[in-house]
Formats: structure tokens, C-alpha cells, sequence
């Protein structure tokens, strides 16, 4: 990394978009969208509002959504139900302050026709570059129900080698792993609950396994940004393995009497399986069938498997095509969803008066793209849709930087909608915390390298004393800490200084503070590291605290302090801006400041506070007990 951080001329960002059968819960606000929110407001800060824009939206297609849609009775249309919980997740992203330049929806008006023509492009392109195959696969049939079944319709266990998955479906497990359906174990579906057969189904799919060298090549730049978190390299090392299944020795005998493709066996006596590696993933697939004849069970390794593009699920983006053999075919969810930030930034900046200019906001090597997604959703956006967009002609400067959070646990353990342990909806959680306590104490779990418990005492452990709270821990430093020096510099202005920051030169060991704090809170967003952003923020505003209280007792030197204690209010004000909007724009209304652009733009971050009153720096009367970031119900 460049000791000064470089950042693009224009730059979008993007959030995973959540499925349209449910409200957002704690992990998608927690876990992805205030990081990426927080990153937008850095960067419109930092490079220019006009320069940024940020895009997510509910993914409104997929078996999911449609299982989900049959188990209610409240909406009779399924674009009904999705429509709902569209807005639900709009109201909870709003409580959070998570604003994008546009959130959307890819099955819903009026975006649904850009979204299908976006993706029926990017499917031109991806035929001419010779990369796509029509292959005939196996799909779950249930002879009791005479239907195919979508991919959610069918439950069974994750054939990976390693893999602790507590739900696998047709071809994809809960953390991520795609698989032929075949290789599914001990599938049922969930109409019958019998043991579906399979049936053969016609689809297109990206040939994966020939971008090996180019991702190795990408990932190798990854490498080498040095803001790449350590554990995605992990995981994309892991697709770039060869294609591997993994037997237990107890078969080895039965194994051995077989005649299987070309491969190399590794036998480690220290582990319970031994490895076949093939070069190609049909040599594999085919040694599949004869071990499966065999009834020698197996599992097989992560590697780069056809990615599939189409299915037959009704509820899906329609396939343009003159070919009679693609009729009914619909976008597989996860491609499209794929695309859509695409459609998204199309749709906002035409929205905007800016037709035109999305050749300026994706692929043009002026702009940056930041996807900010869970680390289960590494092998889609990582292997797949890089390969994609790099055979459409995109060089790996242009490719979207990942941004991945592990996982946001609740209470210490994995909560799911479909599980056991339910997780709180984001909208509860606003009934009993403030969105910017949450927000800061969400950037402050480490997610960059670690999973993380959310604990929060009010619902847990209702009877603990709220100040124990872990969830107000980062929250306080607002509520309290910062409030505290805001208050301090705000009335003594206007009960000692008629309301005025009285004029001079802020000290220069002030200005080297603060000078070093924000060089320290640019690397570390460039980097991402928001855990370290906000121990650079407590460590700051506390010391800033100290200094008032140690520093405004002395009487002839309360001017100076005074001033001083405005600077520090200055740049703690702006670099708490993309954590907590809401607060920070309330201190600068205070301040009564002209003009709003020029206050939080990086280009006037070394200018101080008072190079911004054009005439006397007269600041607004607060009123006794006045609380920039109120406490959360939990203080009441």
C-alpha cells in the first residue's frame, strides 16, 4: 500500500442485495450495508458527491422468494409480497442513516425492464466471447407431485470435502458451495419430504474452469494491494485447486478394483480420506459415475465449476432468445443478481438527469467499483463474476474490489430466518437502540478479519444495567464522550464569548494532533479497516475530552483553549461524518457555517475551522442539556 492512499476520480458502490422474501435482519445491516454506507459518505467526502454513487437493491427472483410467497397467505400476488418487503427494507435501512444514491428492485417497476434488458446485454456478450455452453444436467423431479423442483424445494447435505453447512439445496449450500446436482447427499424434497429422482434439463452455462489462469493472475494483484482482506485470498485459492475427490480408506480396496480417468492419488496415512486430482472437471464428474455404480461414497474439493445461467423457475428474468430450445429459460438468480448493480447504476444515474454517463461510473479505468458483500457470497462474486466481466473484455484494473465481512454471529452462535435461533429484525432493533449507536458499534466488531458476536444486553439480558451493554460500547463514545466536548465548546462560547470562537492561530501541537489523525483515518479507510477507525476515533475524542478538562480551568488561557477545543471539534466532526450523519450534521448546523460542501470536503481538511466563516464565527445557542447524538432507550 502507498504510504499516501491514492483514490480513483469517480468510484460505486455496492452492497449484497437481500432476497424479497423477508424484512432485513441484524446481519444485513450490521454485517454488510453500514459498512458500505459508511465507505459511500467517506468518498463523497473525499472525492466529491457528484463522483460517487451508491447502488443496492432487493433481489426480487429465485426459488427462495417463491417458497417463501407459498407459505404466507397475507399477499395474493407474488409481486405483492415482494413489493412489501421492499419497503420494509427501505424503512430499515433508513433508521439505520444507510442512504443510497439508490436502493431498487430487479423484479419490480420501474426498474424491472432496464434490469432484464441489462442482463440480456451482458448474455450477448458473454455468447459472442465463445464462453458459453448449452449442457444437459440432472434436475430433482418428484414423481409424487409430478413437478421439477426449484433449487429450494430440495434439502439434503453439501457433498464438499470439509464443508459444515447445516442446509444444502439442489446445486448450492448455505455457505456458498455450488455442486451438480448429483453430487447433492441424501436429498428429499420438501413437497413430498420422498427422495426425488432426477431428470435431465437443458441450460446455459460459463465455462469457469477456462479462466484458471486469468483469476490466478487477479488474485495475484489482490495480493499485492495490500488492502485485501487475508481470508478471502483463502478462499479463492481454494476454487483455484484442481478437481479433487476425497474417499475414505476403509474403500480403498473396492476403489482399487475400479478403472478410472486419468488422475494422481495422494494417500496420507495421517487422514481418514485419501485424494484422486484430475486435470479436467469432466474427468472428474466421470470417475463420479463410476464410483456412484460402485456405491463407494464420496465428497469432492472446491474448484472451478461451469457456473450456471439459466433454469426454468417461472419467477425469474425472462431469456431473449430466437432459439426454441431456450424457450421458458429463465436468468438463474444468482447471475442476474450479479448484474444488477449494473441495471441499478443505469437506472439512478438516468433518474438523476445523467443519462449516459454510466460508461463513466463501472468499467472506465477513472472509476473503482466496492462491492461490500458477507464472505459467503466470496465464490459468486470472486471467481464467477470476475471471470465474467474479464471475458466481456474488462482488465483486471478494471474489475470490482471486493469487500467481505465475516460472519456477524448473535449471541456467540449463527442465527438464520430458517433456523433454530431467529435473528432480530433491523427494525427492532430501532425500537430500542439509536441507528448511529448501532452503526458505531457494528464498524466496531472487526468484521475485516474475524466473525463477530452481536450481543445486545436490552434483548439477551434485559435485566443487566444498560451502561454494560456491549452494543452501546462504541455508541457511547457519541453519546457521551463526543457530546461531552461538543456541549463544553458550545457553552462556553456563548455564556463567556457571546456566542463567538474567539479569533487567533490554533496551537500548533493541536494542529500536529489532528493533522496525524486524519492521515492515520485516511490509510485506514483506504484499507477498510473500519474496527481501526473507530480506535483511532475513541482514542482522539477521549484524549480531546481529557485536554478540555485539564486545559479550561486555567482562565487566562481560555480563549486559546477554547479555539482550540473548536478545532478538535472540527475534525472529530468530520471524520465521525460517514459513521454517524445524522449527529455530525447536527453539530455542523451549529456551528453556522455558510455552505455545506466546502465543510466536509477532504480538499479544506487541513484548513481550520475558522478559514470557513467568511465574516465573525458566531455559533448557534444550544439549549441547556442540548444532545448532538441522543442516548438510546436503554438510558431511559
Amino acid at each position: 500500500m502507498p504510504t499516501t492512499p491514492t483514490f480513483p476520480r469517480r468510484a460505486v458502490v455496492t452492497a449484497g442485495m437481500p432476497y424479497g422474501n423477508k424484512e432485513l435482519h441484524f446481519g444485513h445491516v450490521g454485517g454488510v450495508f453500514i459498512h458500505a454506507d459508511t465507505y459511500f459518505r467517506f468518498l463523497k467526502d473525499r472525492i466529491g458527491e457528484d463522483n460517487v454513487v451508491f447502488v443496492s437493491g432487493t433481489d426480487c427472483y429465485g426459488s427462495p422468494i417463491v417458497e417463501s410467497f407459498k407459505n404466507q397467505t397475507e399477499h395474493a400476488a407474488l409481486e405483492d409480497f415482494v413489493k412489501y418487503n421492499h419497503t420494509k427494507q427501505k424503512e430499515a435501512l433508513a433508521g439505520f442513516y444507510v442512504e443510497p444514491s439508490l436502493f431498487a428492485a430487479s423484479g419490480l417497476p420501474p426498474w424491472r425492464g432496464l434490469h432484464k434488458d441489462v442482463c440480456n446485454e451482458i448474455f450477448r456478450a458473454l455468447k459472442e466471447s465463445g464462453r458459453l455452453r448449452k449442457l444437459v444436467t440432472k434436475q430433482f423431479y418428484d414423481e409424487a407431485a409430478q413437478v421439477f423442483l426449484n433449487g429450494r424445494q430440495v434439502l439434503g447435505k453439501c457433498p464438499i470435502e470439509g464443508c459444515k453447512s447445516q442446509k444444502a439445496y439442489a446445486d448450492e449450500c448455505d455457505l456458498g458451495h455450488s455442486y451438480d446436482p448429483s453430487q447433492l447427499i441424501d436429498p428429499v424434497s420438501s413437497l413430498s419430504g420422498e427422495p426425488p429422482v432426477t431428470r435431465d434439463a437443458s441450460n446455459w452455462y460459463f465455462d469457469l474452469q477456462n479462466s484458471a489462469e486469468a483469476l490466478r493472475q487477479w488474485t495475484e494483484r489482490l495480493r499485492g494491494l495490500g488492502s485485501t482482506r487475508s481470508f478471502m485470498l483463502g478462499a479463492l485459492e481454494e476454487f483455484l485447486k484442481p478437481p479433487l475427490i476425497h474417499i475414505k480408506r476403509k474403500f480403498r480396496k473396492s476403489f482399487d478394483a475400479l478403472s478410472l480417468p486419468p488422475h494422481r492419488l495422494s494417500d496420507d496415512e495421517s487422514k481418514p480420506s485419501f485424494t484422486l486430482e484430475f486435470a479436467e472437471v469432466s474427468a472428474r464428474e466421470a470417475a463420479e459415475e463410476t464410483l456412484k455404480a460402485a456405491a463407494i461414497p464420496f465428497r469432492t474439493g472446491k474448484t472451478l465449476v461451469p457456473f450456471r445461467l439459466t433454469g426454468n423457475v417461472e419467477w425469474g428474468v425472462p431469456l431473449d432468445t430466437d432459439s426454441t430450445d431456450d424457450e421458458g429459460l429463465t436468468f438463474w438468480v444468482w447471475p442476474e443478481s450479479l448484474w444488477a448493480p449494473v441495471s441499478f447504476v443505469k437506472a439512478y444515474l438516468e433518474s438523476a438527469g445523467r443519462a449516459g454517463e454510466e460508461a463513466d461510473f463501472w468499467f472506465s479505468p477513472d472509476c473503482a467499483v466496492y462491492q461490500f458483500i458477507g464472505e459467503d457470497n466470496i465464490s459468486f462474486y470472486g471467481p464467477a463474476e470476475m471471470a465474467m466481466f474479464m471475458a466481456i473484455g474488462k482488465s483486471l484494473e478494471a474489475l470490482p474490489t471486493l469487500v467481505p465481512n465475516c460472519h456477524l454471529l448473535y449471541g456467540g452462535v449463527k442465527a438464520s430466518s430458517s433456523g433454530d435461533i431467529k435473528p432480530p429484525s433491523a427494525l427492532e432493533l430501532l425500537d430500542i437502540y439509536g441507528g448511529e449507536e448501532l452503526r458505531a458499534h457494528f464498524l466496531g466488531l472487526g468484521l475485516a478479519g474475524k466473525s463477530a458476536s452481536f450481543s445486545p444486553a436490552r434483548i439477551l439480558e434485559p435485566d443487566k444495567p444498560a451502561k454494560q451493554d456491549p452494543a452501546l460500547k462504541e455508541g457511547s463514545l457519541l453519546t457521551n464522550v463526543f457530546n461531552r466536548l461538543a456541549r463544553s465548546c458550545f457553552y462556553t462560547a456563548q455564556t463567556r464569548f457571546s456566542g463567538k470562537i474567539p479569533p487567533g492561530e490554533v496551537s500548533p501541537e493541536i494542529t500536529g494532533i489532528c493533522q496525524e489523525a486524519i492521515r492515520e483515518y485516511e490509510r485506514l479507510m483506504y484499507k477498510f479497516e473500519f474496527h481501526n477507525v473507530m480506535s483511532l476515533l475513541d482514542t482522539f475524542i477521549r484524549e480531546a475530552n481529557k485536554r478540555w478538562a485539564r486545559e479550561s480551568k486555567e482562565e487566562s488561557t481560555l480563549a486559546r483553549t477554547l479555539l482550540d477545543g473548536f478545532e478538535l471539534l472540527r475534525v472529530g466532526t468530520v471524520l465521525l461524518h460517514p459513521i454517524a450523519p445524522r449527529g455530525a450534521a447536527l453539530v455542523f448546523e451549529y456551528l453556522q457555517i455558510p455552505g455545506t460542501a466546502a465543510f466536509w470536503s477532504w480538499d479544506n481538511i487541513f484548513n481550520p475551522l475558522l478559514s470557513f466563516y467568511p465574516a465573525e464565527p458566531k455559533v448557534r445557542e444550544i439549549p441547556p442539556k442540548f444532545d448532538f447524538f441522543p442516548q438510546s432507550k436503554g438510558f431511559e
